[in-house]
């Protein structure tokens, strides 16, 4: 009984703000996800609408790709899409109420992961801005809430994909290190499963281009290449819209090849750059308004 319920056991199924909670009542957890807060407010919201409020400062470049149109905009979506924060936060749950005390350094060290995450991003947005055209979609409340907290000024690349991306990577890093890799491989392919399904929504609302996945997963690579080669990038690549059944087989078929192919020319080019941020930039370049 005990084997089947782990086996059964559901990260999504954590309880949202018993893991805040769990985070917020230990003082070194409370101190890294304070840094962490304020990293995202700053490199994000802050930046983002400085940016929007003072226009002209930092160039702006459009990212949308033809295949984009390929994609339907599925407002539904939009559930998963927000489920970005509480994807990683009931992670750090599962983490706290799994292993106790054993798992409080591990959720520190990926709190201050996520703290450095924006601010690596951020060394693009702060030289170049990117948009895409996203539909003017108010029906529903939570789109409504989108317009309002992100003025879509920093699409490139999507921390969205780079969220999701390290916690699937780091949870499953996290759980090997613990030795109970066999134990909680279902979990570990939820996480997995789960990335993808947040990456696709991302698409399916269209806040964000196919270029703007293929350059997360390429930011990804540069942040920690050991969590996330060139291989598991490529398998991620080559799982999107797998099971979706949208956009058609053909179509998912020149997405899934754009993604990657993009990826591999965002890579070759950062080998011989002296910054990784260079091959994003350049590319962000070659689109601004005009040139």
């Amino acid at each position: 009984m005990l084997i089947y319920s782990v086996m059964t056991e559901k990260i999504t199924d954590e309880s949202l703000w018993l893991a805040v909670i769990k985070v917020t009542a230990n003082p070194s957890l409370r101190k890294a996800g304070i840094r962490c807060v304020k990293s995202i407010f700053y490199n994000f919201f802050f930046l983002q609408y400085k940016a929007a409020l003072m226009p002209g400062r930092i160039p702006v470049s459009p990212v949308d790709h033809p295949l984009d149109t390929k994609i339907p905009f599925i407002p539904q979506q939009v559930m998963i899409y927000l489920g970005f924060i509480s994807f990683w936060v009931r992670m750090l749950g599962f983490l706290l109420r799994t292993y106790r005390s054993r798992g409080i350094a591990a959720a520190a060290d990926f709190i201050g992961s996520m703290e450095r995450l924006y601010t690596f991003a951020a060394k693009v947005y702060s030289k170049n801005l990117s948009t895409t055209d996203r539909p003017r979609y108010l029906a529903r409340p939570r789109f409504i809430l989108i317009h309002v907290m992100d003025p879509h000024l920093m699409c490139i690349p999507s921390l969205h994909v780079m969220v999701v991306i390290r916690t699937y990577t780091k949870f499953r890093d996290i759980i090997r290190s613990l030795g109970d890799e066999e134990r909680f491989a279902p979990q570990i392919e939820e996480m997995r499963l789960g990335a993808l399904g947040i990456t696709e929504a991302v698409l399916y609302v269209k806040q964000h281009s196919i270029n703007c996945v293929a350059a997360a997963m390429y930011a990804m690579t540069r942040f920690d290449p050991r969590l996330f080669p060139q291989e598991e990038a490529g398998a991620f690549a080559s799982q999107i819209f797998i099971h979706a059944g949208v956009p058609n087989h053909e179509d998912s078929t020149s997405i899934r090849n754009h993604i990657a192919g993009l990826y591999a020319r965002f890579f070759e080019e950062g080998n011989k750059t002296g910054s990784w941020e260079e091959p994003l930039l350049g590319f962000l370049h070659t689109r601004i308004s005009g040139r």
